[in-house]
């Protein structure tokens, strides 16, 4: 049995997919048994259990053969990431007190990174969960193309998209979710001892300004990448809602400065196979 977290999200979603056309026995692990049934339809077990309820996470992870931890993005933690601390701690103990055959957490790229910032919350979270004894493999996944959602109005309506990754033609590190699945399922099968990093991204580097461009091709009208000022970061995304936005600008930071990146560097991390456009066009269908 495999027990995945996070499963009604795009990530967790695509593991259980993954594991499903493997014949592979699923526990979907939900905070709503609701949105859990279209997957019992599909022969998955059902269990309810939240991020932050140890007995709850005890129960669903017991017996498990591997375990998928994905923890809810915060993008505006605390200033000591309080709910990191928390949740890590809470994960920790339920895979102590129910130990499965491995684990495999989704964690992000630059998580060894030393300067603090949004990421820092799962650096936190992989130091807690290091010293487990059983074999555990951080995921570390590149920024995700389908943050390109929001560009989709723009691209359309306006002809822009507004890059906070600057500069424009700067290539950077993305990743398809569908690629994190895929991987994230094939790790979670993967008989072996100890620990280790795996760290994921698409088949190329990509520049907000490519990604434009595959507006433009997609949309069939010209479609231009703007920098968002960083002058204006702060006051933009308090004007959101977000009470602490600095770990999110110094994220924002990490990446243009380029001190966000692969422990082992772009030749050695593992490449995907989603191109740009079939994210792009995907997203484009669903707005429609």
């Amino acid at each position: 049995m495999f027990s995945i977290t996070g499963i009604t999200g795009q990530v967790g979603g695509a593991v259980a997919h993954n594991l499903l056309a493997a014949n592979r026995p699923v526990r979907a692990v939900v905070r709503d048994l609701r949105k859990g049934e279209a997957w019992a339809q599909r022969g998955c077990e059902v269990v309810k259990a939240d991020i932050t309820d140890q007995a709850a996470l005890t129960a669903a992870f017991e017996g498990a053969e591997a375990v998928f931890a994905l923890i809810p993005p915060c993008f505006d933690p605390s200033p000591e990431f309080a709910e990191a601390r928390t949740v890590g701690a809470v994960l920790k103990a339920a895979l102590e007190a129910a130990p499965p055959g491995r684990v495999v957490y989704l964690s992000t790229i630059g998580a060894q990174a030393k300067q603090s910032n949004l990421l820092t919350q799962h650096t936190i979270i992989e130091h807690l969960l290091d010293p487990l004894s059983m074999p555990i493999t951080f995921l570390r996944p590149a920024w995700f193309l389908e943050n390109c959602s929001w560009d989709v109005a723009g691209a359309r309506e306006k002809g822009a998209i507004w890059s906070f990754l600057q500069p424009l033609d700067k290539r950077f590190p993305m990743v398809a979710t569908a690629d994190v699945g895929r991987v994230g399922a094939e790790l979670l099968q993967d008989v072996y001892n100890g620990g280790r990093v795996v760290e994921l991204e698409g088949p190329h580097r990509v520049t907000p300004r490519e990604i434009a461009d595959a507006f433009s091709d997609l949309l069939g009208r010209s479609v231009k990448a703007e920098p968002v000022p960083r002058s204006r970061w702060e006051e933009l995304f308090r004007s959101q809602g977000m009470r602490n936005p600095m770990p999110r600008i110094q994220m924002l930071d990490g990446f243009n400065e380029g001190w966000i990146e692969f422990e082992g560097g772009e030749t050695r991390s593992r490449k995907g196979m989603v191109p740009v456009k079939a994210v792009l066009q995907t997203l484009i269908e669903r707005d429609n």
